[in-house]
C-alpha cells in the first residue's frame, strides 16, 4: 500500500467560536489522502481518495502536521495492529475485569519492546515453549 499525503492547515484563533471547547484547539488540519492498495480479487492496484480532519492544540504549519498524523498513526500500527494480530485481544472472551487482562497483554508487549524485540510472533511462539525465556528479560 503507497500513500501520498497532502496537508492543508488553518490557524483557530482564540475567541473565534461561542463553543467553550474550540479555544483549546490553534490549528485545524486536512489531509487528503490518495491510496494506492492491491485488490487481490482484481489482481490489480486499486486507488482510491480520502480525507481526514484532524485539531491540534499547537499551532503548526503543514508541514509539521503531516509528521504530526504520521507520528499519530505509527501509534495506531505498531501498539493496537499488534494487539489484534499478533496478541489476538478482539477475540478476548474475558467478560470480568477485561481491562485486568489489557493491562497484562500491554506489559507484555512494552517488556518485548524494551529487550529490543522485532518479531513479536515469533517471541510470543518462542515464549510460550519456554517460560524460562521470558523470566531472563531485562526489565522484568
Amino acid at each position: 500500500m503507497k500513500q501520498d499525503k497532502q496537508a492543508s492547515v488553518w490557524p483557530l484563533p482564540k475567541g473565534s467560536d461561542t463553543e467553550l471547547w474550540h479555544d483549546h484547539f490553534k490549528t485545524l488540519i486536512r489531509i487528503d489522502r490518495h491510496i494506492d492498495r492491491f485488490d487481490t480479487k482484481k489482481k490489480d492496484w486499486q486507488t482510491s481518495s480520502e480525507t481526514a480532519y484532524y485539531l491540534c492544540t499547537r499551532a503548526i504549519d503543514a508541514t509539521q502536521a503531516n509528521q504530526v498524523v504520521r507520528n499519530h498513526w505509527g501509534v495506531e500500527n505498531r501498539t493496537h495492529y499488534i494487539h489484534d494480530t499478533r496478541i489476538d485481544e478482539d477475540a478476548s472472551r474475558i467478560r470480568k475485569n477485561p481491562s485486568i487482562f489489557a493491562l497484562l497483554r500491554s506489559f507484555a508487549l512494552n517488556l518485548m519492546r524494551f529487550n529490543k524485540i522485532d518479531n513479536i510472533s515469533l517471541a510470543l511462539y518462542d515464549n510460550a515453549l519456554s517460560l524460562d525465556r521470558v523470566l531472563h528479560y531485562r526489565g522484568f
